[in-house]
């Protein structure tokens, strides 16, 4: 997906919701758990109950690798669900020397066809260049996280005082552009975004937090969205666990519209 196209979505849509299908067996609703391809069963439905209200899907592949070879086919026949109007991203976290990296990205977006996946920068340019070299998909590089342990490293000074997180999104930015490179940046650091568009202007921003972990929609539209909205908020137990019964689809649904209803009157002007 083009970033002229995911812009085109975003409008259409009249939304910059990403919902995280971080489907987790003993979570989804119990008349669903012991069927052969639940995990499946319950990400269709999901997904045909709240596809209107977002433009993209992230997965996060640890709750499916958790599983073993089922798992791994439940991802792939999700994705392969997904329409091919919304971004699919696989929330994988990758990054590794070279040639290890390139078989990751060929494993996501060769075989599975994902649009986007996450990488870690830790092991630098090489680690995540067999990624860029992919036309019209996306990296999405982890720039300051929403986990309390970013504190750890993330916001330490360097030697001439600037955070690590900066260096890395500064640096990480001249490897690609922005029809290539996403930075994620988690939406309870909501103070750190005004600096961040000073940074990367004009670069989309995965923005994790929202809902559970009580990062505010407001504060990340007000003072992260750009020009061209430039966000990709996730929001992903907040609205695939809204509901608990044979209606959870519709309670997700509900929800999801909710944020797209908000997600629309900060949109007005783009």
């Amino acid at each position: 997906m083009t970033r002229l196209q995911l812009i085109q979505q975003i409008k259409r849509q009249q939304s910059y919701l990403c919902i995280g299908l971080d489907t987790d067996l003993s979570k989804i609703p119990i008349h669903l758990q012991h069927r052969p391809n639940a995990v499946v069963e319950f990400n269709k439905a999901i997904i045909d109950a709240t596809k209107d209200f977002c433009v993209s899907y992230k997965i996060n592949t640890a709750f499916y690798e958790a599983i073993g070879a089922k798992g791994w086919d439940a991802m792939e026949e999700t994705v392969g669900y997904i329409p091919a109007t919304h971004l699919k991203i696989a929330d994988a976290k990758r990054g590794d020397i070279g040639n290890t990296s390139s078989q990751y990205a060929r494993a996501f977006f060769e075989t599975l066809q994902f649009d986007a996946i996450t990488v870690a920068p830790y092991m630098g340019e090489d680690s995540i260049r067999p990624f860029l070299e992919y036309d019209n998909k996306w990296t999405i590089v982890l720039g300051l996280t929403s986990n309390k342990g970013a504190a750890d490293f993330e916001l330490l000074k360097t030697a001439d005082a600037i955070p690590v997180y900066e260096k890395v999104i500064t640096t990480v930015a001249k490897w690609g552009s922005i029809n290539n490179l996403m930075f994620v940046t988690g939406a309870t650091k909501a103070e750190e975004f005004t600096h961040i568009r000073e940074l990367v202007p004009d670069h989309f921003l995965l923005v994790p937090g929202v809902g559970f972990q009580g990062g505010s929609l407001a504060e990340v539209s007000k003072y992260g969205m750009s020009k061209d909205c430039g966000l990709l908020v996730n929001a992903s137990r907040a609205i695939i666990y809204a509901g608990e019964t044979e209606s959870f689809a519709a309670e997700a649904a509900a929800v999801a519209h909710q944020y797209q209803v908000e997600m629309a009157s900060y949109l007005q002007g783009i």
